[in-house]
């Protein structure tokens, strides 16, 4: 379960702004806005009834994941929002561990640059996790010491919107597809904070999921012709997208329409649409 929390417009208590299932993924992402207060709140019982009703143990899905609350930013769209913001991720920490998580600091608010990335404490799942942790290899910044037994560990940070962005490709296999990412992304010589892996979806289709850390200036149309580009290399081709969460509306400034963006009106997708009923005057 991944969890995506949106901060900074009114909403009395809290107001859920979308909503991502995937079986494939094994996922879903919620994004949800409100005060700073309200916000604590939510996430605290969110992560209750995450504890109570998912077991890590039966989780098999394509996404990596390390916990039952798998991970919780709080997300700032205006840069003046940083502080506040790190304050609530900080709170929202402590009650995460009240409950009996280890919570992991990463992004902004990693210890080190090595924590910095959701990898590293995602490699090889939560069987790695808990061994890493019991011998000493790996410790949380607050909580236990030890994954909950059936929800694991969480990671909370604070940032600005990125993009959860997927590309289903036609024409390549997944070792093709394997190959694309590890160019795409950022480590791999790509394009700068992207971070790429390939998934198969079944009925021989691969995906190439990103997330993309500044949409504003890396927009999605460019991963796309980014995709393109190495896809050719393979025999394959984009074909169709898919938005798990909300973006900023920059982020889709000169799409290409041969790909097209599965669901609603893409534009319907953006934080800004999102939110405008929540907070009329844009403040």
């Amino acid at each position: 379960m991944l969890d995506v929390v949106r901060r900074g417009f009114a909403a009395d208590p809290v107001a859920l702004l979308d909503e991502h299932t995937d079986a494939v993924h094994h996922r879903t992402v919620f994004t949800i806005a409100g005060a700073d207060a309200a916000l604590v709140r939510a996430l605290s019982e969110l992560a209750k009834r995450a504890i109570l009703r998912i077991d890590m143990s039966r989780q098999s899905g394509a996404h990596p994941a390390i916990g039952a609350l798998d991970v919780c930013p709080i997300v700032h769209v205006e840069r003046d929002h940083r502080d506040a913001a790190r304050e609530v991720a900080l709170a929202v920490a402590e009650q995460l561990a009240s409950l009996g998580l280890p919570v992991f600091l990463y992004g902004e608010l990693a210890s080190s640059p090595e924590r910095a990335e959701r990898a590293y404490f995602r490699r090889g799942g939560l069987v790695a996790m808990r061994e890493r942790m019991l011998a000493g290899d790996l410790e949380p910044d607050l909580g236990p010491g030890w994954p909950h037994a059936t929800a694991g560990a969480v990671l909370v940070t604070s940032r600005m919107p990125m993009a959860a962005f997927n590309v289903e490709l036609q024409g390549a296999d997944r070792t093709g597809g394997e190959a694309i990412a590890a160019r795409l992304r950022e480590s791999g010589g790509g394009l700068p904070g992207v971070r790429a892996i390939a998934i198969e979806l079944g009925d021989g289709r691969v995906q190439i999921s990103t997330n993309v850390h500044d949409p504003v200036s890396i927009s999605l149309g460019r991963v796309v012709e980014e995709v393109r580009k190495l896809a050719r290399e393979h025999d394959a081709r984009p074909v169709a997208a898919e938005l798990v969460g909300l973006v900023p509306a920059a982020s889709l400034a000169g799409y290409p329409e041969d790909v097209p963006i599965a669901g609603a009106e893409p534009r319907s997708r953006t934080i800004e649409a999102a939110t405008s009923a929540l907070d009329p005057a844009g403040g």
